[in-house]
């Protein structure tokens, strides 16, 4: 039922208020529609993304240098296989190995086994100078690397330095010898 407010004895007065009531919660409604965030809730959302971030560069870290020793031992084992074919070709080991990013050459007349030599991937201020430890000792030899990850297991992981200048950080080596 709709009741006129022309001929109610209180109409007008009820419409004035209606009106009223209407627009203060249109002009409430805009306000908070427009008066943003407070600043608890914006710290809030700060400190969150403080935190994740925090984890995923630490995260980021560690892939990192999971990577790096997988490239040191992949290069422990290329300049293995080098090794073995000049020993195949001329019937000793090298004496020692050239400086990294040299080719590593033997017999006569000179023949290349390696285009280059592997630098280590963190560069010439880690262990040993940035080169892998050789060690020819007659008919026998060690290779060896120092591993960034401290977690790194295997076989040819060991926990005592296999000799080398320097100290390694995780105290993990990559060590491979004659076969």
């Amino acid at each position: 039922m709709r009741i006129n407010f022309k001929f109610h004895p209180f109409g007008k007065l009820r419409a004035r208020i209606s009106r009223r009531r209407h627009s203060l919660w249109r002009r409430t409604a805009n306000f908070k529609l427009l008066r943003g965030f407070t600043l608890v809730e914006l710290l809030i959302v700060i400190a969150i993304v403080g935190v994740l971030s925090t984890l995923v560069i630490a995260n980021f870290a560690e892939v990192r240098k999971r990577a790096r020793d997988s490239q040191r031992k992949s290069d422990v084992r290329q300049i293995q296989s080098a090794i073995e074919l000049i020993r195949s070709d001329t019937g000793s080991y090298p004496g020692s190995l050239p400086s990294c990013g040299s080719s590593l050459t033997a017999g006569s007349p000179a023949t290349t086994y390696m285009q280059k030599v592997p630098c280590d991937p963190s560069g010439a201020t880690y262990w040993n100078g940035g080169i892998y430890y050789y060690l020819p000792s007659g008919s026998t030899y060690t290779l060896a690397s120092c591993m960034e990850n401290a977690q790194e297991s295997g076989s040819d992981i060991q926990e005592t330095s296999p000799g080398g200048s320097g100290t390694c950080s995780s105290g993990k080596w990559y060590v491979l010898t004659s076969p």
